[in-house]
């Protein structure tokens, strides 16, 4: 997995916490629920990335 992989996916999942819990916060469950699929988004990247590497060596 590159650095900039790694960078982007972590900030995607920083910023569907962030929504996540300003959805909570608020009572907004529209930004609560895209704040989780943003974390999703980037685990199964993560994951994905990380398969990719397995396969490398």
């Amino acid at each position: 997995m590159g650095a900039g992989d790694k960078i982007r996916n972590a900030a995607e999942k920083a910023t569907g916490k962030a929504k996540e819990a300003t959805g909570a916060a608020t009572g907004n469950e529209s930004l609560r629920a895209e704040g989780e699929a943003e974390q999703a988004k980037g685990d199964l990247k993560q994951a994905g990335e990380k398969v990719k590497d397995a396969f490398k060596h």
